[in-house]
Order: C-alpha cells, then sequence, then structure tokens
C-alpha cells in the first residue's frame, strides 16, 4: 500500500526543504510506500527552484507548479487528481506540524476503522507551542459552529492534518480555493456519513513574525463556508454521482418510506440490483445475506464504502442485462428488488431473464417503476428514463420473463401533482431543491393518507414469484400492500 502526502507549497523557501526531508525520514507502518505531491502554488521567493531541485533529486516526489496563486484549497485540488496512493494525507510545509506523528494518525485507517482521521492540536499530547488567545478562540469558534451544524463532536475542524482513504477523498467535491477547505470537507465528509477519527497531534505554531499565513479574514471566509454547505448538499463529484442523483438520496424520510412499502416482501437472501449511492441499501438491512450491486465502477466503490461501515452487506458489479454477471449468483438468492433502474434499461426483457435465473424456485422478484407514459416529461428524461410503465405493462413484462405476479400497487400518489406540474406542465428538467425538501418534510403526513387520492400513484410496485418446480413446497403467503402501509 502507499500514502500519498499532498504538500502546498507558497513562498516557503527557508522551510521547504527541511520539511520535505522530514517527510522522507519518517518511519511509516510497515509495508506502506510513500510518495509527495508538492504543488508550488505561484510562489516568488525562489522556492520554485528550491522543489525543482529536490524533485530531480528524490524519486518519490511528483512536483506540480502553478503559474499564479490561486490558494491551498486549488492546490489540494491539483494534488489529489496527481495521488495515487491508497491513502492521503494534508501536509502544510511550513513545519508547524510534525510529520513524525504520521503513524498515529495512519493507524485507524489501515486497521480499517476510520474512512478520514483528523489530528487534534487541542488533545493532549507531548508538547504545544504557547502562541496567540485570541487565534486560539477563533479555531474554538469555528470548530463548536462546525459541530452545531455538523453534529460531529471534533476538537479541531481547523487541523491542517486530514487522512483519508484515497478513495472516499476523489469522491468529494472540493470548491474552496483557499483555506476555506477545512469546514468544506468537514461538512461534507459529515453529510456523508463517514466515520471520522481524532488522535491527539504535536504542534509547533508559527508567529506572524516567522510567517504565519492565515488571518482574521480567513476566519470570517471559514464562517461563510460553514453556513454554505450547511445548506448544500454538494456532497459527490459530479463525474461521479450526478447532482439531481444526491439530491434524491438525501430524501431520507422518502426513502424510509420507500423501503418500508417494500420491506415485508422481502426474503432473508436479497440482491439489491442498482443500488447507487445506497440511499435505499441501509433501509433494507438486516438480513440473512443482502448484496448490493450497480453497475457503474464509481456506484460500486461508494457501496464499498458502506460496505465497511455497514455490517452485513456483500457488494458486486452487476449489469442488469449480463447473464455472465448473475451466473455467480444463481440459485442463491430468495428476493431480488429493483428500485426506480428497468425503465432506464435498453433491454428489460433481458434483465427480467437474468433475474428469474438467479433466484431460486420460490424466490420473489420486487420491482418499482415510474407509471403512467403520460406522464413522461423532460424530468424522465434528465433521470435516463427511456419509458414509464403502466401496471398492466409490468405484469406483462414479468409473465414473460416466466414469472407469475402476485400482485401489484400504487405508490406515491401525491407526488404525481408535483411530477404533473413540474415535468408535464411546466417542462422542467429538474424538480428545485426546495421543492424537494419541503415534500421529504411532510412525508410523515402524506405517507398516512396517500390510499385516500384517487388518482394513480407516481409509482407501481410488482411483486412477482419465480414458479416452484413440480413437487417444491409453495411461496409463503404474500402481505396485502394495504398491510404495508400504503
Amino acid at each position: 500500500m502507499k500514502l500519498s502526502v499532498l504538500i502546498p507549497v507558497y513562498n516557503e523557501r527557508y522551510l521547504a526543504a527541511k520539511l520535505i526531508r522530514k517527510v522522507m525520514a519518517v518511519k511509516l507502518p510497515e509495508g506502506l510506500a510513500r510518495e509527495l505531491i508538492v504543488v508550488d502554488d505561484g510562489s516568488t521567493d525562489g522556492t520554485r527552484k528550491i522543489l525543482e531541485r529536490l524533485a530531480a533529486e528524490i524519486p518519490e516526489i511528483k512536483y506540480i507548479p502553478h503559474e499564479r496563486n490561486q490558494g491551498k484549497g486549488a492546490a489540494i485540488r491539483t494534488a489529489i487528481a496527481a495521488a495515487t496512493g491508497d491513502f492521503t494525507i494534508f501536509q502544510d510545509a511550513d513545519l508547524e506540524y510534525d510529520p513524525d506523528d504520521y503513524p498515529r494518525i495512519m493507524e485507524p485507517l489501515l486497521s480499517g476503522q476510520a474512512d478520514v482521521v483528523y489530528g487534534s492540536r487541542f488533545q493532549s499530547s507531548e508538547r504545544q507551542r504557547v502562541l496567540y488567545f485570541w487565534h486560539s478562540m477563533g479555531n474554538h469558534f469555528l470548530t463548536l459552529l462546525s459541530n452545531i451544524f455538523t453534529d460531529l463532536n471534533l476538537t479541531d475542524m481547523e487541523t491542517c492534518y486530514k487522512a483519508f482513504r484515497t478513495e472516499v477523498l476523489r469522491s468529494i467535491p472540493i470548491r474552496s480555493q483557499c483555506f476555506g477547505i477545512e469546514p468544506e470537507i468537514t461538512a461534507k465528509v459529515a453529510k456523508r456519513g463517514l466515520r471520522i477519527y481524532e488522535v491527539p497531534i504535536r504542534y509547533d505554531g508559527r508567529t506572524y513574525l516567522e510567517g504565519k499565513k492565515i488571518t482574521w479574514r480567513d476566519g470570517f471566509r471559514a464562517l461563510r463556508v460553514i453556513l454554505t454547505y450547511r445548506l448544500i448538499d454538494d456532497i459527490y463529484d459530479e463525474k461521479i454521482a450526478p447532482e439531481y442523483l444526491i439530491d434524491l438520496s438525501r430524501a431520507h424520510r422518502v426513502n424510509r418510506w420507500t423501503a418500508d412499502a417494500l420491506r415485508p416482501f422481502l426474503g432473508e437472501r436479497v440482491l439489491e440490483v442498482g443500488s447507487g449511492v445506497g440511499a435505499m441499501t441501509g433501509l433494507l438491512l438486516p438480513r440473512e445475506r443482502f448484496v448490493a450491486s450497480d453497475a457503474k465502477d464509481a456506484y460500486v466503490t461508494i457501496l464499498k464504502n458502506l460496505a465497511i461501515r455497514r455490517s452485513g452487506i456483500e457488494v458486486a458489479r452487476l449489469d442488469p442485462a449480463s447473464a455472465e454477471d448473475f451466473a455467480a449468483l444463481k440459485g442463491g438468492l430468495d428476493t431480488i428488488v429493483y428500485v426506480s433502474g428497468l425503465e432506464n434499461l435498453n433491454d428489460p426483457a433481458a434483465a427480467l431473464k437474468n433475474f428469474h435465473a438467479a433466484l431460486e424456485p420460490n424466490g420473489r422478484v420486487v420491482i418499482l417503476a415510474p407509471q403512467g407514459p403520460w406522464l413522461f416529461s423532460p424530468l424522465d428524461r434528465t433521470l435516463g428514463h427511456r419509458r414509464r410503465y403502466r401496471a398492466a405493462d409490468l405484469t406483462a413484462a414479468l409473465e414473460a420473463a416466466g414469472f407469475a405476479v402476485e400482485q401489484t400497487f400504487q405508490f406515491n400518489r401525491i407526488g404525481l401533482l408535483g411530477w404533473l406540474f413540474n415535468g408535464v406542465i411546466c417542462r422542467r428538467e429538474r424538480i428545485a431543491r426546495i421543492q424537494l425538501k419541503l415534500f421529504d418534510s411532510l412525508v410523515w403526513l402524506f405517507r398516512r393518507i396517500d390510499w385516500l387520492w384517487p388518482w394513480p400513484g407516481l409509482d407501481v410496485v410488482a411483486v412477482a414469484r419465480k414458479p416452484a418446480a413440480s413437487g417444491a413446497p409453495a411461496a409463503a403467503e404474500l402481505p396485502p400492500a394495504a398491510a404495508a402501509g400504503h
């Protein structure tokens, strides 16, 4: 395994070389190699020549110059793109932080306990230089405010030492150019539900006469960033998960309503097809066996991160239309659940046949799909929908694949009104985030009165069984739709 040390440098000609040599001298845990990603952020004091010379001397250094100063956040973004390690740690070039603390910081990552580790200057350590009272109070205040909005109990949000599993860090979009990177990352790892640990570190802070660069202005910028990312759910890189998908995944009450509607029909050995970022996955547990799957590698990586945090989840890369992908699961499942995915496939018939082959006799498939061809709109195109189903269409497709449909029922009747207004009448490509949040906040009411509305649901759910072989026991009786709370 490898540790990538990300070092943004700006006008540190007297300290950069010493810092780099200290990083190279650190005794890392056995089996952990290192690389240094050194980004010169437009230095004008001769630092660049020093870094160029060191990069020529030390093969572990990747040196990347910025032509102009862009800020710490921009330099970190550049370094992340170049990192190849399994783990990543931020390292300032000013020697306030001691690289000898790396083994202590890395331990929770290497043991598999953590996704992110913060090095805290304010937990007890061997030593700490006594410096500015108001600067310390500013750090404590920003950490307190960050904790209020993120519901974390960090002691040092503004610390430089933040270490990550690199695949996690790469999936987090970083927008801040300067020191706002610290509260931004903290807000996003909190919203992602990542496992964060803190460890005490040594800290030998500088005075402003010695070259300290952060000022009270950066404190106000950090305050703005804390407030901004409390309101904005910008938690996945757009290349990994589109913004609209994240908006839907953050509708926790809607997702729980959906899970509650499907859960009574699930057995103990379940395959979830098209798990995406895992919005439904954890809500369907616990099970004797639960396999979360997706066809996209980026989502598989996200699901693997989820599986580390939640026991009882297996992860597989599965293309619903690929018989080869399903071969390893054949006969080992009693339920396949597919939520809002069948409508996106080029060949849904092939997927349903694969589901039939993978299920054991008497196994069930539970499918939720968007309903009503007349509702097809720009909203559907944004979500990648190729079609919307009628209950009869979904029944016919399942029967053609060899299933016996046991029941279909309507789901989310109230949601049809919002879809009709936004997609069909206004021809919008996105539902405004404020609308989604408002709807999500009222789900406690909507789910209790959904059965009252006389029109069909926005979605239809079909529950079908793979017929048992001759002489096999019959399937357990299904609960009626009304008993599932819809």
